[in-house]
């Protein structure tokens, strides 16, 4: 696909639902989101590119699915963590950032309810379409807080979910702010909707 002058070829699963398993459903109601390349990724990584500015910079990405974000990060000159609660998903994240750049990211799953307290923070932090369940709000806000560092920058981008105004509460709460977000249209086939990319940084920040 061709997103900010950049070609990037992505490996991904044929199909998200042949990954379904009732047994992981059952356990904890997981299903595999990731394995989809979702219009908010695109506009995301799209975002990066035409962003610049990453060379040095440590990024952290939230919710990495098949690597997308990660892979736009790296050629923007980000140094990338992606996570993922799915480890197929890190390892489809590792692989396509390295076949796109010749680059080893770091990809170790993570699971948000119990977010490690010996993680570093860093510069960047982002996430695309993460708010699609009732619970999330309050577990990204708080690795936001925790995983951003003083002056840092999180972007996240979302196609509208029910959740998201929980999100911004839930910012505002641990002193996170977010400025007035950049609406991106996204037009393809049967697919209609506006991606909002929301920059969070801890407040009295400067920008």
């Amino acid at each position: 696909m061709a997103l900010g002058g950049h070609t990037i070829e992505l490996l991904h699963p044929a199909s998200a639902d042949d990954l379904i398993s009732e047994e992981d459903y059952v356990r904890d109601e997981r299903l595999p989101y990731w394995a989809d390349i979702w219009p908010s990724g695109r506009v995301l990584a799209a975002h990066l590119l035409e962003r610049g500015g990453g060379t040095g910079v440590r990024l952290l990405e939230l919710g990495c699915g098949t690597g997308l974000v990660a892979t736009a990060a790296v050629i923007a000159g980000y140094d990338v963590t992606a996570t993922d609660y799915y480890e197929d998903a890190c390892r489809f994240a590792r692989w396509n950032a390295w076949h796109n750049t010749g680059v080893a990211v770091a990809a170790p799953p993570l699971d948000w309810r119990t977010y490690p307290d010996d993680l570093p923070r860093y510069a960047m932090v982002v996430a695309s379409d993460v708010l699609y369940e009732p619970r999330y709000p309050e577990m990204v806000a708080g690795i936001f807080a925790r995983s951003l560092a003083p002056g840092g920058t999180a972007l996240v981008a979302d196609p509208g979910r029910v959740a998201l105004p929980a999100f911004l509460e839930a910012c505002g709460a641990r002193g996170l702010v977010a400025d007035p977000p950049l609406v991106v249209p996204w037009n393809e086939g049967e697919q209609h909707q506006h991606v909002s990319i929301f920059t969070i940084r801890h407040a009295g920040a400067p920008r």
